[in-house]
């Protein structure tokens, strides 16, 4: 304890949500000091210029690992009570449901009647025969904007008590705009080395992004959370990169609710001169203020680039999933597409635990890396054990014995 009341200068690496919510976090811990700690983001490119900008931002409680999703979970709904995240970053409750669905071809039309002055309005799709059957077979009756006569089965997985989302841009750059208020300072340049003495870490050296000048800020204490990029900095760290692509859409609508996953089963010739699966697996979460987001599977035909800036979009791959989740619904086949992108995702190679939260086995050097998809859920639980760690010299608000970063390599620079 003696300890965390000495001088500390605590460099994060990585402006993703891990490094946001832990340079938050730090800054609420009991023990910090303005006058005796300095805490330090050094991010190469920008602020939630990777996932963390371009995840969907599904919350759950259902998700994984077990050891820390009760808490980071609490913790979202008490940072936005906290700080209006219901306005600042989309923070709400949703439902959530596995749907399995028959795709229609891309060239299919609406049903249509005219009316007197000449206009078309849309047929009702669902009678009250059609009605009936969906709801028989578990179908909520406000999840109006998937094609009615598409819909071959569905699933709940989760509902407003243990299901919500926020964006994660805004979610993110909150997280580290907060964290500057409090007293951090963000640097933003690529980390090119960990310094170190007999007795740990010492500093990190990177270059300055714009002047290409190398800079090395003093430490006591490093948090590598660089995502995908952890290795680049830790070679010895076995996280890998999985690219995905996701879209966001204006429906043509405002629809209810709901985070889907998907089956999709496609027509024949769905698409000329595609690689058009079968079947395929787009996630669907509805937004509020009329926005869904999409996203498809993932691939490694890509290497991972040197930072977020130089992430490479895969237009095809985008329009695939505009096509196929226009294939069940209608809303957002006629809706706008507002951003097609491209970002990478850590996978922690060779383990089933999850992320690696904790000691590294060199004194003064923590690491936060390999979050997969649930980096959002799990970025504030994540960043209040960093928190503790640093000053209290032991994670106390989850035991995460089973994500220490030293069962899964041999440390070592």
């Amino acid at each position: 304890m003696s300890e965390a009341r000495d001088q500390k200068n605590i460099v994060v690496i990585g402006g993703g949500i891990i490094g946001s919510s832990a340079c938050y976090w730090l800054t609420r811990h009991p023990l910090y000091n303005r006058a005796r700690h300095t805490i330090t983001l050094v991010e190469a490119s920008k602020i939630a210029g990777g996932a963390s900008g371009k995840a969907g931002g599904l919350l759950a409680l259902w998700a994984y690992p077990s050891t820390i999703v009760p808490l980071s979970y609490r913790l979202h709904a008490e940072l936005a009570k906290e700080h209006n995240g219901e306005t600042r970053w989309g923070y709400r409750q949703v439902h959530c449901g596995q749907i399995e669905a028959n795709g229609r071809s891309l060239n299919s039309k609406h049903e249509a009647k005219e009316t007197q002055n000449g206009g078309s309005v849309l047929l009702q799709k669902r009678d009250d025969k059609a009605l009936s059957k969906l709801r028989a077979s578990g179908v909520p009756h406000d999840l109006d904007w998937v094609y009615g006569s598409s819909i071959v089965g569905y699933e709940s997985m989760g509902d407003l008590s243990n299901t919500a989302q926020v964006h994660p841009y805004l979610f993110t750059t909150s997280m580290a705009t907060l964290a500057e208020e409090a007293g951090a300072k963000i640097e933003f340049g690529s980390v090119t080395s960990i310094e170190r003495n007999a007795s740990g870490v010492s500093g990190v050296t990177y270059t300055e992004k714009g002047s290409l000048e190398t800079r090395t800020i003093p430490a006591t204490d490093v948090v590598i959370s660089a995502g995908p990029w952890t290795n680049s900095i830790f070679p010895s760290v076995p996280i890998s990169a999985l690219r995905a692509h996701s879209v966001t859409i204006r429906p043509s609508r405002e629809v209810s609710a709901y985070a889907l996953f998907t089956e999709i089963l496609l027509p024949p010739n769905f698409k000329l001169n595609s690689r058009a699966k079968k079947r395929v697996t787009p996630e669907i979460y509805a937004r509020p203020n009329c926005e869904v987001y999409a996203c498809g599977e993932g691939d490694h035909l890509v290497a991972l680039p040197p930072t977020t800036e130089d992430v490479v979009v895969d237009e095809s791959r985008c329009q695939d999933i505009v096509d196929y989740v226009g294939s069940i619904s209608d809303e957002l086949r006629d809706g706008e597409v507002t951003a097609r992108q491209a970002c990478y995702l850590p996978q922690v190679e060779g383990t089933d635990s999850g992320p690696l939260i904790g000691e590294t086995g060199i004194k003064g050097l923590l690491m936060a890396a390999g979050h997969t998809c649930w980096g959002i859920q799990n970025g504030p639980g994540t960043g209040k054990l960093i928190s503790e760690l640093v000053f209290d010299g032991q994670a106390n608000s989850a035991d995460i014995s089973s994500l220490d970063p030293r069962r899964a390599y041999s440390m070592r620079l």
